[in-house]
């Protein structure tokens, strides 16, 4: 009995009765301009179900009245084709239904409750009532909160209804869903490509830290340690700037401020690579500065990721070799990478490491091709990004 009556105790099942007496407030305004013509509200409203921007109004009410909690998918945008305006040309014609029947119910259960009191008193039934209690009997009176409990499961089941037919016609057509999915889809992949720059920036500027620190501490030359703090220094300001971007385009998109560095910036990478101790021999040709935006700045992020491993992995410092080549062409670029294998590598035998997973989604991306592991006594990575 109490599961039965859990639901009067909802705000929802109130809202969706007043939303149904709302759907039939024009023809209660049709009645006092002709009786007789009870069709023109009902055409009416198939009229206005036609026009696309009715279903903005129609959606939005049902979200507030019918689902306030929004669990129900309901779609507040305009009718973008003939079969959405169908939808809410039929829905309504429902929605004046099931308003006009609610109100039926609601107005004469309670004259059905009134008329069984007033009898059990002695009283005379109101003749318009929806049924009219046989003579006079004492015993009435305690049947007047049936019609009651009558009501109160018609307004819950009434409101089920409505809710369910919002669903079916007030929903979100499959191009909205796909529409939908495609923007999902976009977010998560700006927030992964975001997650991995921030992997590759924050990350290179730690590595950069760390050896720089055990480097001075092992050399015990205050000029070297001088040295050392500048490029701490350096390193940390240029992975501030770019987790200030990150963050700022994850709290306001549209206004974001520039991109991420490109590869005409590639002599940070390396002369920091250079402080930290390792011999890097680099050779850079073509027009770097005129690579497409999305090219340069990817290239940016594997060069980093790259020296980043060089860094991580190399052993001593002083004793990682690095060769860089970045080569720019009308067709292509060319990012070569290699490194004595002088020192055990933690992940790179078996190329599981996020770093390198990193480089191969970001060059797939692109529609290039990526080569990393052992290439004679060198670790070698060898990135090929198409331009067009």
């Amino acid at each position: 009995m109490f599961r039965l009556l859990r639901p009067l105790g909802r705000s929802v099942t109130y809202t969706r009765w007043l939303h149904l007496f709302i759907g039939c407030v024009i023809f209660g305004i049709w009645q006092f301009v002709s009786s007789d013509t009870n069709w023109v509200p009902f055409l009416f409203v198939a009229l206005a179900g036609l026009l696309p921007w009715t279903r903005i109004a129609e959606g939005t009410q049902a979200r507030l009245l019918l689902a306030p909690d929004g669990s129900v998918p309901i779609a507040t945008q305009p009718s973008a084709t003939w079969a959405d305006r169908g939808r809410t040309s039929l829905w309504m014609l429902l929605r004046l239904g099931l308003g006009l029947g609610t109100a039926y119910l609601s107005m004469h259960l309670v004259m059905v409750s009134v008329d069984l009191v007033r009898v059990a008193a002695g009283g005379h039934a109101d003749p318009e009532a929806l049924l009219t209690p046989p003579g006079r009997h004492w015993w009435y009176a305690l049947l007047a909160p049936l019609p009651w409990l009558v009501l109160a499961v018609g307004v819950v089941l009434l409101g089920r209804l409505i809710t369910a037919l919002a669903v079916v016609l007030l929903g979100p057509s499959a191009q909205e869903r796909l529409a939908a999915l495609e923007a999902r889809t976009e977010q998560l992949l700006e927030r992964t490509r975001l997650a991995r720059e921030l992997h590759d920036s924050i990350g290179h500027a730690l590595t950069v830290a760390v050896v720089q620190a055990g480097a001075a501490r092992a050399a015990g030359s205050p000029e070297f340690t001088e040295r050392a703090l500048d490029a701490i220094e350096e390193t940390g300001r240029a992975a501030l700037e770019d987790l200030d971007r990150v963050l700022q385009v994850l709290r306001e998109p549209e206004r974001a401020p520039g991109g991420s560095p490109g590869l005409d910036a590639a002599d940070r990478l390396l002369d920091s690579a250079r402080a930290s101790g390792a011999k890097v021999d680099a050779e850079l040709t073509g027009p770097l500065e005129r690579l497409p935006g999305a090219v340069s700045r990817e290239g940016y992020r594997i060069l980093q990721e790259c020296l980043t491993n060089v860094l991580r992995h190399a052993g001593t410092p002083s004793t990682a070799a690095v060769r860089v080549r970045v080569t720019a062409t009308d067709r292509r670029l060319t990012l070569d990478v290699a490194n004595p294998l002088d020192a055990p590598a933690v992940d790179r035998t078996t190329g599981s490491g996020t770093g390198l997973r990193g480089v191969r989604e970001r060059v797939a991306l692109l529609g290039g091709t990526a080569r990393t592991g052992p290439d004679g006594d060198e670790w070698r990575v060898r990135v090929e990004l198409p331009l067009r």
